[in-house]
């Protein structure tokens, strides 16, 4: 099974991040810039996890997407201070690609089944 995965940003660090997720067959990884028309495009997408660029992103936008979308695993990167953050309030430090994988798909297996 494949899980989509969508880069939300346009830093050089989630380009690479992106890169480096494409290696592993089970994610399907989209990229999307942060325009007007981004949490429109981002609904419409339905990933499985999103990764933001927390420099950019707005805590109205990741309300929204979880108001919307409780099931869904959000992921910010802070380039500028080499951390991780699972929107739920956890953070972590100097993750590899790996992690970053099986951290996905462990939030996308623990969601409910509807």
């Amino acid at each position: 099974m494949r899980h989509r995965v969508v880069l939300y940003g346009e830093s050089v660090v989630l380009a690479g991040v992106g890169k480096s997720l494409e290696r592993y067959p089970h994610l399907e990884v989209l990229s999307l810039a942060a325009d007007y028309d981004a949490p429109q495009t981002l609904h419409a997408l339905c990933p499985d996890a999103v990764i933001l660029d927390l420099g950019i992103v707005s805590t109205d936008l990741a309300f929204s997407l979880l108001k919307d979308r409780p099931d869904l695993l959000l992921i910010g990167l802070d380039p500028g201070g080499d951390r991780l953050m699972v929107l739920s309030g956890r953070e972590a430090r100097n993750l590899t690609t790996d992690d970053l994988a099986r951290l996905i798909e462990v939030g996308v297996l623990l969601k409910p089944k509807t």
